[in-house]
């Protein structure tokens, strides 16, 4: 009985970190898609600063993808 109820708490514990992944990941999806999105109407509005947006949106995504990354293997670690 003991064995069993050990073992189900260990599964809900994989799927919490599984979903938590996944909401990483949907999350940095849709911050990198914001931010693409929010630089594209900034280069259309003003044309002459395309360079320091599109740097300004490269590094930004790195930044969001890197903490992404992060969560995931934080999730990882949790198995």
């Amino acid at each position: 009985m003991i064995i069993s109820s050990l073992l189900a708490a260990e599964g809900l514990a994989q799927l919490g970190c599984s979903l938590g992944a996944g909401i990483a990941v949907i999350g940095a999806g849709l911050g990198i898609g914001k931010i693409g999105s929010s630089a594209m109407d900034a280069i259309a509005r003003q044309p002459e600063a395309s360079g320091k947006i599109q740097t300004n949106m490269i590094l930004t995504s790195a930044f969001v993808d890197g903490c992404a990354l992060f969560a995931i293997v934080a999730c990882a670690f949790l198995i």
